[in-house]
């Protein structure tokens, strides 16, 4: 091998051709947190649109505001109709939309039994599947911008070793 000048990194390195190799994993972790966020999108959407409305009774709400973490959830029971109950515990939620359900011992919700998501809380499940369509659609966009970007590299480095 030769002498590289301190400034510099031999691009015919093993170590960096395999960082450039690992590096693939960001792309193809982003593409499938897109393909996720676009299954929850559409699975709060489904149930707000297909489903059938019924009350919920609050029995947990929880919101953090630490500054390292701010997270929020809330525990429902839905009686349906026909006298059957959906208890979801803990339903994490988008953190902005939570101080609009606070303070509240009923919610008026849509329910999908049987769906992938089951119950969505009316009043935000409109603003909660378009954060998940722009999180997904993000994601996507990041994936193939980090994917041209490792691509790039990669190909860097194969005509410098060449």
């Amino acid at each position: 091998m030769t002498s590289v000048p301190q400034n510099e990194v031999a691009v015919d390195s093993p170590t960096v051709k395999r960082v450039a190799r690992m590096l693939w994993f960001a792309p193809v972790l982003l593409l499938a947190l897109a393909v996720n966020q676009a299954f929850v999108a559409r699975d709060v959407s489904t149930t707000l649109n297909e489903g059938i409305p019924a009350v919920a009774t609050v029995t947990e709400y929880e919101r953090v505001d630490r500054a390292d973490v701010t997270f929020g959830y809330v525990s429902l029971n839905v009686v349906l109709s026909d006298g059957s109950v959906i208890t979801k515990e803990k339903m994490s939620l988008p953190y902005t939309l939570l101080p609009g359900l606070e303070g509240e011992t009923e919610l008026p919700v849509i329910v999908s039994p049987g769906a992938d998501q089951e119950v969505v809380i009316a009043s935000i499940a409109s603003t909660q599947w378009k954060i998940a369509a722009i999180q997904a659609a993000i994601a996507f966009v990041g994936s193939l911008l980090f994917g041209w970007g490792v691509f790039a590299w990669n190909r860097y480095l194969a005509r410098q070793s060449a």
